[in-house]
């Protein structure tokens, strides 16, 4: 692309810093598999609005010790199953995820998701990466952020349950720079984690081209292969959060991310 900086060693992001998606630039991707949301918000003082937040509550918090168990031995008298890969703990915060959606509370879902969102980076860095998993569940995520803080849904453009009479019932100025924070870790520690695991395997790669240099010749086929799959978790990665980081631009004015 033109314009665009040579790659650097150890990642595909510059060394100025992560680049900032813009309405113009923003890439296409298929529409998110979210619910649709209920169409009246719950009322903040009313039972229902109660019960789901106990239960989200609950479902976070189980998360908490599945998460918590994984390093800790098989205890007899705890029934808690510990995580084994972070698809795992995706799938059930995807679950959350869907539930909060599905409400069309902005009062729920707006603290829930950061919460959310601050867990993953939690916990995303305690697993070897799941591109699969962590892109479909940060694809959500953006999508819920980025709907929230314009009051439409950004692929269907309906407007969302409690954002008939503007966004004054939607994110807060606190609440959007500490979105803007949980963002901008993302986007890092995915960059990192890819990194990390890129040059895991070239050390290993250099380990067996020692091993094997009178052995058959390498498969360029396998190569070009795992060549495309790195180049399209790559991709991904500089998607993270793209259209959360428009929409925070609109609203913070001052393109989304704080300067690099």
């Amino acid at each position: 692309m033109e314009g665009e900086s040579a790659p650097q060693p150890g990642g595909f992001i510059p060394p100025t810093g992560l680049l900032t998606p813009t309405p113009s630039t923003a890439s296409s991707r298929p529409v998110v598999a979210l619910p649709h949301p209920r169409q009246k918000p719950l009322s903040p003082s009313g039972s229902k609005g109660d019960q789901v937040r106990r239960s989200i509550e609950d479902e976070l918090l189980n998360i908490s010790r599945r998460y918590v168990k994984k390093f800790s031995g098989p205890d007899p008298d705890n029934p808690v199953v510990g995580y084994t890969n972070f698809t795992e703990i995706a799938k059930n915060l995807e679950d959350v995820v869907d539930t909060l959606w599905r409400t069309g509370t902005p009062f729920l879902q707006i603290p829930f998701l950061l919460k959310v969102s601050g867990d993953f980076t939690q916990y995303v860095r305690s697993f070897p990466l799941a591109p699969a998993a962590t892109f479909q569940l940060l694809s959500k995520i953006d999508h819920c952020f980025a709907s929230l803080l314009c009051g439409h849904d950004i692929a269907t453009q309906e407007v969302l349950p409690g954002f008939e009479n503007g966004l004054r019932g939607g994110m807060t100025t606190t609440d959007m720079v500490r979105c803007r924070s949980l963002v901008e870790q993302t986007r890092v520690l995915i960059v990192e984690m890819i990194s990390n695991e890129t040059s895991e395997g070239s050390d290993e790669d250099s380990e067996d081209d020692d091993d094997e240099d009178d052995e058959e010749e390498i498969d360029i086929d396998e190569e070009d292969d795992g060549d495309n799959e790195l180049a399209g978790v790559r991709l991904e990665a500089a998607r993270v959060y793209e259209n959360t980081i428009i929409q925070l631009g609109s609203r913070l004015g001052d393109g989304g991310l704080a300067p690099t």
